[in-house]
């Protein structure tokens, strides 16, 4: 599927190259990338997982819930630095996982639909959250987290 997707690239491109310079027809052998001149931007090996998804926090309310995360069960040890990553999101999900019926075997740090629902639930006994368990992160479930979150500033600091 990746030499597919290069492939397209390396069509457009040529085309694109051609079209500037007078013409698909008048380019000529010399426009077209040879093979050895192709490499991909990045090896599969290189590529990590550096996605923050704060679900609307700012990034005040992000740290409020990192710093309610240090607690036990969640166990949060990172930086305390309003950016939801994949290490706050692992915690979230073994708090989730004690309390919210989250499946403790896939805690990975990932805000999936099952991180969702289980938060939704969360929401929904004391934040205010009245929408479907649906793992739909929409705005119903961004305001309850928003409210969670500016809760735990009174209860949690750093």
């Amino acid at each position: 599927m990746r030499s597919n997707a290069l492939a397209r690239t390396l069509v457009s491109v040529t085309a694109a190259v051609g079209i500037a310079a007078g013409g698909v027809a008048g380019a000529s052998a010399g426009f077209a990338a040879t093979q050895s001149a192709v490499r991909p931007a990045a090896s599969v090996q290189n590529v990590t997982v550096l996605a923050v998804n704060n679900l609307g926090l700012s990034s005040q309310q992000a740290m409020n819930v990192q710093c309610f995360l240090t607690q036990d069960p969640a166990n949060y040890n990172d930086a305390i630095d309003g950016q939801l990553g994949p290490n706050s999101w692992k915690a979230m999900q073994r708090w989730l996982a004690a309390y919210w019926n989250y499946p403790s075997n896939q805690i990975d740090g990932v805000v999936g639909p099952n991180t969702v629902k289980a938060l939704q639930r969360m929401l929904a006994y004391g934040w205010g959250y009245t929408g479907g368990i649906d793992g739909d992160a929409g705005t119903g479930t961004r305001a309850a987290f928003k409210r969670f979150a500016d809760d735990m500033s009174g209860f949690y600091p750093c």
